[in-house]
């Protein structure tokens, strides 16, 4: 079936919509050989060859979003170099080549989305959507209540300034603090670093929700599939994401 180049480049995971029809304007996009530079052009994916700089391009025909719980210990990409246990290692069931949609860094656990959508995925990372994630964070160190007042005023790292949505406290420990900490940014490590900022680095970061998903009855290293409801939901920027901590932080330590 005929379909728009910049839908199809969006599903294919190379780029947003927006960027596609940027990369269909400078030429970058070929099908069957011809350079199509020109909006509103379609192909089919099926049938026609499409490279984008020279690199061809596949989408599934049937698109998939699944939620996994990442266990720590596991690499957020496709591959890696240094032969590090990666995320897709525990979805090998599925037969659909997925892909991540943002980060959880090597060390950090929780509700990781993956899937063969591009322009969900573009969806959910972009922070001008305002999709809302949602993590428990252990702190080393006893927060008094002013620590936490200033950690929700924000600071400004070596990339920009940052800022919490929210932060809250969960329980204090006689060595540690367990934190609730929201955002709509993606940017790497950023909790890590934000957290050092202050002398209290994280010791454990665990994400419990994204948008309004939460992580459930999921255990480490399960996953299921996303319903179409919850996709819907997720396109359209919901947000919730309590019920998550009344199965977490029943266990934390």
């Amino acid at each position: 079936m005929n379909e728009r180049l910049q839908k199809i480049i969006a599903r294919a995971g190379v780029a947003s919509r927006r960027k596609a029809e940027e990369m269909i304007r400078e030429g970058r996009v070929a099908v069957n050989g011809q350079t199509v530079a020109l909006l509103g052009s379609k192909a089919d994916p099926d049938v026609d060859e499409i490279r984008v700089d020279g690199c061809r391009i596949t989408v599934e025909s049937e698109l998939v979003y699944l939620l996994l719980y990442k266990p720590a210990g596991y690499v957020t990409t496709s591959n890696d170099p240094q032969g590090r246990p990666i995320v897709t290692d525990l979805i090998r069931a599925v037969p659909e080549r997925l892909y991540p949609v943002g980060r959880l860094d090597y060390d950090s656990e929780g509700l990781l989305i993956l899937t063969n959508d591009g322009q969900f995925a573009h969806k959910i990372q972009h922070p001008r959507h305002g999709i809302l994630k949602s993590y428990l964070v252990k702190v080393r160190g006893v927060l008094n209540d002013a620590d936490i007042a200033a950690i929700g005023e924000g600071r400004h790292l070596e990339d920009g300034f940052f800022r919490p949505r929210e932060v809250r406290l969960e329980r204090r420990n006689p060595k540690s603090t367990w934190l609730t900490v929201s955002l709509t940014e993606g940017r790497n490590r950023i909790i890590r670093r934000y957290f050092d900022t202050f002398g209290h680095p994280a010791a454990r970061l665990i994400r419990t929700s994204i948008g309004h998903i939460e992580v459930g009855s999921l255990k480490e290293g399960e996953y299921r599939m996303l319903r179409k409801r919850e996709v819907e939901a997720l396109m359209a920027g919901e947000n919730t994401g309590e019920r998550a901590k009344k199965i977490l932080t029943s266990k934390l330590k």
